[in-house]
């Protein structure tokens, strides 16, 4: 992808200039412009090419946001919110310049509510610090996206994870937010309470909009208790066809499973060698039940006859919970394994999410195109709610090979939405997958552009991701 295929935003030179002075002023030492931390700041995971914000300002404070915002405002130059930098589409690179908000010491858990089953934490609380934090509560923050990425960043994103099928995604955990606007103004779009009708839904508004209508300074989330009970395991199968039958059947039949992961050959074969896993090297599903003692022994044992009677199995199943860690661990470690399998490429990471009835269709043709154009290209997902990844592997110094994945993806995006499903079911629209949209919601991006006008008018708010440039 050149710097040409993205949507241009013009740079403000003279207001940037201005900004760059004033917040050197007013943040000290916390407000950087060394290449290296710019650079650091801007999107460098896959082919989509860097462009790097004028400055980064190290944000404490729902306050120091809004002064940084409204100085941004007056001189229009963009804003770019940072967590962690583990998106995967261009949702942190500045392609007009501007400031990069880092909200990375803003890490503090506000509130935890035992009683009420929730918390209230600052934007870079990360998921793997809230729950060591929560852990002697007997609660947890069950969103578990593969990076241990920031919660501010996961609402922006609307990011999910492997027990989505069971907890949901963040649209479903995030009960309220506080957010800066792109005129200044701190807007708290609720209260605590589990449900409400009161007015428009600014949460879900803000949750997914990546930055481009506001900077998420707080977070009041859902809880959940830690089970009683937690058993999980590998179960083999001779194709992925068999096993994504599988997945359809378990959840028809209503079996509350917590999590359940595809994993195609090639990728089992690259997290055996990776993580020294002990199972086949085919297709698989990694799977894990929640509940009782009885209940997670009833849900496994069912569970082994339906993918017996679609020719899977053994069902090797644990309760040992140092076995589960390790294979979530080597679920979660996905990415640097499959980079193994080609090494000193990159990987270009891409999702899509169809209705489960097609998700075998969806992979089988998937696999085919794989083949076909003799990519290197394993395959994860989701598919409880029928997300699936592929991490293509390439050299991104060889336009051919990039030519070819952005083909093999393109392919894959417009499959999925011919399939009634979407371009992304987790990693967000960014500037990768911008030209997708149109095709999946038609003139619901006219409905999207003029919110974006009315809330963002100056086109501040981390321009050029999402919406595609008028006439495209």
């Amino acid at each position: 992808m050149a710097l040409s295929d993205l949507n241009p935003v013009e740079r403000n030179e003279e207001g940037i200039a201005a900004v760059l002075g004033i917040l050197k002023q007013t943040l000290g030492e916390r407000f950087q412009t060394g290449q290296a931390v710019r650079s650091q700041h801007a999107h460098t995971t896959t082919y989509i090419p860097t462009q790097a914000p004028d400055g980064v300002a190290f944000v404490e404070s729902t306050a120091e946001v809004q002064e940084i915002v409204r100085a941004c405002a007056a001189h229009r130059v963009p804003v770019i919110a940072f967590g962690v930098g583990s998106s995967l589409e261009g949702h942190t690179n500045a392609p007009g310049g501007g400031i990069s908000i880092d909200t990375s010491r803003m890490n503090r858990i506000l509130a935890v509510n035992p009683e009420d089953l929730d918390c209230t934490v600052e934007p870079g609380v990360t998921r793997e610090d809230l729950n060591r934090h929560l852990r002697d509560t007997g609660l947890f923050f069950p969103i578990d996206p593969g990076a241990n990425a920031s919660l501010g960043g996961m609402a922006a994103t609307r990011a999910s994870g492997t027990n989505a099928v069971r907890y949901g995604t963040m649209r479903e955990n995030v009960l309220s937010l506080t957010a800066v606007m792109a005129d200044g103004e701190a807007v708290t779009t609720g209260k605590r309470a589990k449900k409400s009708s009161a007015g428009y839904d600014l949460t879900r508004l803000l949750i997914g909009s990546e930055g481009t209508l506001g900077v998420i300074t707080a977070l009041t989330l859902r809880l959940q208790g830690i089970p009683q009970a937690i058993s999980g395991g590998v179960c083999p199968f001779p194709s992925l066809e068999a096993a994504c039958k599988t997945v359809i059947a378990t959840i028809q039949m209503g079996i509350p499973v917590a999590r359940i992961e595809l994993v195609n050959a090639l990728q089992m074969r690259a997290m055996k060698n990776y993580s020294k896993l002990d199972y086949p090297e085919g297709p698989c599903l990694f799977v894990e039940f929640h509940g009782s003692d009885a209940g997670v022994a009833e849900q496994a044992e069912t569970f082994g006859m339906i993918a017996e009677e679609n020719g899977g199995g053994p069902f090797l199943w644990t309760s040992v919970a140092e076995e589960r860690t390790k294979l979530w661990k080597a679920r979660h470690d996905a990415y640097w394994s499959s980079l193994t399998l080609r090494p000193g490429a990159k990987g270009l990471s891409t999702d899509v999410c169809v209705p489960i009835s097609r998700l075998a269709e969806c992979v089988t043709e998937t696999e085919a195109d794989i083949a076909e154009m003799g990519l290197i290209a394993p395959i994860v997902g989701h598919a409880g709610d029928g997300n699936f990844h592929v991490l293509v592997l390439m050299d991104v110094d060889n336009p051919q090979e990039i030519a070819l994945a952005e083909k093999f993806v393109a392919r894959l995006n417009m499959r999925a939405i011919a399939m009634d499903g979407t371009c992304t079911g987790e990693h967000g629209i960014g500037q990768g997958k911008v030209g997708f949209l149109r095709h999946e919601l038609g003139h619901g991006v006219e409905v999207m552009r003029t919110i974006k006008q009315a809330l963002d008018p100056l086109n501040i708010m981390n321009p050029g991701k999402i919406l595609p440039r008028v006439g495209h």
